[in-house]
C-alpha cells in the first residue's frame, strides 16, 4: 500500500441527497443566518476565501466547543466550498493548534429538484487519539448531514452536537 493510499482511506467520505434545489442548499452552507438553523447555535460565515467559518455550538461559550479562527479555504458558488476545522474541546489539546487543522469539503451536485452534497474532511494526524477524533467525526458528520437533510426538507434541522 502506497502512503497516499493511506491518507485517502484516513479521509472521511460522507453524501447525501437532498430533495431541495441547488441554491438552496448553498446558502445553508453559506449563510450564517441559515447555518445556525441546522448546524450550530451561532454561525459566522464570510464567504469569501480567506473569510470566516466559524460555528459555536454552546450558546453564549465563544472559546470552547466551537471552530473559532477557521476560514474558507475555497470557494466555487453553488458547487464547492472547503474550510479549516477545529475538534471539540476533548479534542482541542489534538486538534485545534493552528498547525494541526483539518480540512472539510464540500460539494455540491444538482440532480434535478434533488441536491447531492458531499462531504470529505481531512488532514488527520496519525496514530490512536487522531484515530478516536477521526471515529468521532464520522460520527458528527452522519448527524450533520442528517440535520441539513432534515432541515431543508422539512424545515425542522436539529442542530448537531450539542453537549
Amino acid at each position: 500500500m502506497t502512503n497516499q493510499n493511506a491518507v485517502e482511506q484516513k479521509i472521511i467520505e460522507k453524501k447525501v441527497v437532498i430533495h431541495s434545489k441547488i441554491d438552496l442548499v448553498w446558502h445553508a452552507w453559506t449563510r450564517s443566518e441559515r447555518v445556525s438553523q441546522w448546524f450550530a447555535g451561532k454561525a459566522i460565515v464570510e464567504p469569501i476565501v480567506g473569510g470566516k467559518y466559524e460555528l459555536y455550538f454552546e450558546p453564549g461559550n465563544e472559546e470552547g466547543n466551537c471552530t473559532k479562527g477557521c476560514t474558507i479555504i475555497s470557494l466555487e458558488p453553488f458547487t464547492r466550498l472547503s474550510f479549516t476545522w477545529k475538534g471539540p474541546d476533548p479534542l482541542a489539546e489534538l486538534m485545534n493548534q493552528d498547525s494541526q487543522l483539518t480540512e472539510v469539503y464540500v460539494t455540491l451536485h444538482e440532480m434535478g429538484e434533488h441536491t447531492e452534497v458531499t462531504v470529505k474532511h481531512g488532514g488527520w494526524g496519525e496514530g490512536p487519539e487522531w484515530q478516536k477524533a477521526r471515529e468521532w467525526h464520522v460520527m458528527a458528520w452522519n448527524q450533520v448531514l442528517n440535520s441539513l437533510k432534515s432541515a431543508l426538507e422539512s424545515g425542522e434541522g436539529d442542530l448537531c452536537c450539542q453537549p
